[in-house]
C-alpha cells in the first residue's frame, strides 16, 4: 500500500461555466488514463454554519465535525457502506449526493462516466439541521472525482469551488468547507468569490442540535422579497463588525452577531431554537441560528466561556415553562457539542494497492 497527500490550495475563485448537475450520474467506462482498479481515495470533511448571524448568504464558518468519506475503485457496478447520521434515509444508487457530485466534477472534467466504485461514508455532521451536511457531501464528492481524475484531466481549486457551489446553489457553506476559518463569499457578474480569513483562536463554536429538522426551501420562503433600508443598513453594519470580531475582537461578537435579515422571519419555523437563541442572548452569550437552522450556535470566547455556555443550554432546555423544553406537546431534545474552528478545510489522501 502506497499513500500520498492531495495538496488543496487556498480558493479565490471565478466562476467558469457550470456543469450541468441535473442529469443522471453515468457509472461505467472512463478514459484509460484514470486511476486503476485498487485505488482507494478518502476525504475528511468538515461541517459548516452560513448565514453567519448578520452575514446571510455571504459569511460561513467551518466548524470541526467531521464526516469520512471513502471511495475506491472497483470491477464494476456501484456499492455502498453508509453509516452514522442519517444513513438509514440515504439513497444507495446514482442519486446519492456523494455520486452526484462526484460525476459534476467529472463532467467539468470533460472525463466522461465515472467508473465503478465503492462508497463508504460515516456521517458525524447531523442532516437537515443547518450544520452543512448536503456542502459536505458535495465537497467530499467533488474533491474524491478530482483525485480519481489522471494529472491531465484535474479541476483547479478555482473550478472545484464552481462545481460545488454550483450545486449547493451558493458558497457560503462549500467555501468554509473547502478552505476551512472564515470566509466571505460573493459572486459577481455570474462568477463565485471566496477569500478566507483567519479566526481568532479564542473562539469556540457551541452548537445545540434539535431532535427536529428544518427543511432550507421551507426556511428561505419565510423570508420577505424586501426589506427597510435602515434594516440593510444595520444588518450591513453588524456583518463588518462580524469579521472583525472573529478575526480580532472576539469580546464584540454578542453586538456582531445581532441579525434582522433572517432570523427574526424564520423564527415561527423553529420557536424552540428561536427561543433557546434569545434566552442565550438575553444572558450576553452570541447565539445565533446556525445556517437555515434548527440549530442554534453559540460563539464563545474561550474555553471556560464555551463551558458555560453549555451549562446555560442545559439549563434553558430544563426549564419546563419554555418551548425549548416542550413545544406542541412533545419535548424537545438537545445534543450539545463544544467544537473548534478548524483552520484547514478538507483533507484528501490516495492510496495504491
Amino acid at each position: 500500500m502506497t499513500g500520498s497527500a492531495v495538496n488543496n490550495a487556498p480558493l479565490h475563485a471565478t466562476r467558469t461555466d457550470a456543469p450541468d448537475t441535473d442529469s443522471a450520474p453515468r457509472i461505467g467506462s472512463v478514459p484509460g488514463a484514470i486511476t486503476p482498479v485498487g485505488t482507494t481515495v478518502s476525504v475528511r470533511v468538515p461541517g459548516s454554519t452560513g448565514n453567519v448571524g448578520p452575514g446571510f448568504d455571504s459569511l460561513g464558518l467551518a466548524l470541526g465535525h467531521y464526516d469520512t468519506v471513502t471511495l475506491t475503485r472497483i470491477e464494476r457496478g456501484l456499492e455502498f457502506d453508509l453509516s452514522g447520521e442519517g444513513a438509514a434515509g440515504v439513497p444507495r444508487g446514482p442519486e446519492h449526493l456523494v455520486i452526484r457530485a462526484m460525476q459534476a466534477a467529472f463532467d467539468a472534467a470533460g472525463a466522461g462516466e465515472l467508473p465503478p466504485l465503492r462508497l463508504r461514508a460515516h456521517n458525524a455532521i447531523p442532516h437537515g439541521r443547518g450544520m452543512g451536511s448536503s456542502a459536505s457531501a458535495v465537497v467530499a464528492g467533488v474533491l474524491a472525482a478530482n483525485a480519481l481524475l489522471p494529472a491531465s484531466h484535474r479541476l483547479s481549486p478555482d473550478a472545484v469551488l464552481q462545481v460545488c457551489s454550483h450545486m449547493e446553489g451558493h458558497p457560503d457553506n462549500v467555501a468554509p468547507t473547502l478552505l476551512g476559518g472564515l470566509t466571505i463569499s460573493y459572486e459577481d457578474e455570474g462568477r463565485f468569490h471566496s477569500v478566507p480569513v483567519r479566526v481568532h483562536p479564542d473562539v469556540v463554536p457551541v452548537v445545540a442540535v434539535p431532535d427536529f429538522e428544518v427543511a432550507t426551501s421551507v426556511a428561505r420562503g419565510l423570508l420577505p422579497e424586501m426589506i427597510a433600508h435602515r434594516t440593510a443598513a444595520v444588518n450591513a453594519g453588524r456583518a463588518a463588525l462580524l469579521v472583525a470580531a472573529l478575526g480580532e475582537r472576539p469580546e464584540l461578537l454578542v453586538p456582531a452577531t445581532f441579525d434582522l435579515l433572517h432570523q427574526p422571519y424564520r423564527a415561527q419555523a423553529m420557536a424552540p431554537s428561536c427561543e433557546l437563541m434569545t434566552r442565550l442572548r438575553d444572558l450576553g452569550h452570541a447565539a445565533l441560528i446556525s445556517g437555515a437552522g434548527p440549530t442554534v450556535l453559540t460563539l464563545a470566547n474561550g474555553a471556560e466561556h464555551a463551558g458555560r455556555v453549555a451549562a446555560a443550554i442545559e439549563e434553558i432546555a430544563a426549564d419546563a415553562a419554555s418551548s425549548a423544553h416542550e413545544y406542541q406537546g412533545r419535548t424537545v431534545t438537545w445534543r450539545v457539542h463544544v467544537l473548534r474552528v478548524p483552520e484547514e478545510g478538507a483533507k484528501v489522501s490516495v492510496s495504491t494497492q
